[in-house]
């Protein structure tokens, strides 16, 4: 099976390992961002390296649906189109250049969360379970088919780096399972039940901006919902930003009265604020420039 791959992270990179390890396939192109345009995602992975080493054609593309891309997609003549860790939209001219069809990859459990950010806003939401799809790309968002899927638990302090590779991990366990079912000329199925679609709208690194009147369980969430491989959550103290990688909740907050924000310790590294219900401990973070702030400074967002 010939394939073309379209994508620019980490799951893109995982796709690529798995195809040229897989019996029965061949990649002839890889599809992904030009140096220019990383700074859309920050897990960009630079996949020159890998295509280079497996003697892989490496194409810039900035735009999925542009008549030169689709050209170049044309030119391989590729049964299958893998579009994984790519944040646009395929037209159905695109669509209906592979001759078995197009694959896409979500880090959900589809029909749930389609659309954006599914990793931060799983964390959010307090999922307990979430899951890696991949579906048969159609003319939607995320409502494809589904071609396989991985259920897996979340722990209750699960961090964005934690579910990502949770989500790498079972992505990799999918295809390693599907590939040779593919190249066998076989195509599972099963569509999406519309009763439990739900979407989650994009996010932007100001969606971090810390609300210190939430309880610091909130707080504590957002924190670990969009820490790294994400641009972090953050606040700011005398006109300095300071960005907070890990935190934890900790007791003792009724016998404080104090101003959401405020700090109320500090010592060894670690901020404890007061939040609008509880106490917080900033336990990894940075500050932009100039000194930490001072006891009893008031943290801004």
């Amino acid at each position: 099976m010939k394939a073309v791959v379209i994508g620019a992270v980490g799951s893109t990179e995982v796709l690529v390992e798995e195809l040229v390890a897989a019996p029965g396939w061949e990649l002839t192109m890889i599809g992904t961002l030009p140096p220019e345009l990383h700074g859309r995602h920050s897990d960009i992975v630079d996949l020159s390296v890998l295509a280079g080493r497996h003697g892989v054609r490496l194409a810039p593309i900035a735009r999925t649906n542009d008549p030169l891309v689709l050209d170049m997609v044309r030119a391989e003549a590729p049964d299958y189109v893998f579009v994984v860790g790519w944040s646009q939209i395929c037209g159905p001219e695109f669509l209906s250049i592979a001759a078995k069809g197009a694959i896409g990859y979500h880090p959900a459990p589809l029909p749930r969360l389609r659309g954006r950010a599914a990793i931060p806003w799983t964390i959010l939401l307090d999922e307990p379970i979430s899951a890696s799809s991949l579906f048969w790309i159609a003319e939607g968002t995320d409502d494809g088919d589904i071609l396989a899927q991985q259920y897996f638990h979340l722990a209750r302090d699960e961090t964005a780096q934690g579910l990502y590779d949770k989500h790498m991990a079972a992505l990799r366990s999918m295809l390693r399972a599907v590939l040779p079912v593919l190249a066998a000329g076989e195509q599972p199925r099963q569509v999406q039940d519309e009763r439990y679609a739900t979407w989650a709208t994009k996010r932007t690194q100001a969606d971090g901006l810390i609300d210190w009147r939430q309880p610091a369980s909130a707080i504590d969430r957002l924190i670990r919902a969009v820490g790294r491989p994400y641009p972090g959550a953050f606040t700011h103290v005398a006109g300095r930003r300071i960005t907070v990688w890990s935190s934890r909740p900790v007791s003792g907050g009724e016998r404080h009265h104090a101003l959401p924000g405020q700090v109320m310790a500090n010592g060894g590294g670690v901020l404890t604020v007061q939040t609008g219900e509880g106490l917080i401990e900033l336990v990894d973070w940075e500050v932009a420039e100039g000194r930490p702030p001072a006891l009893h400074a008031v943290l801004k967002g």
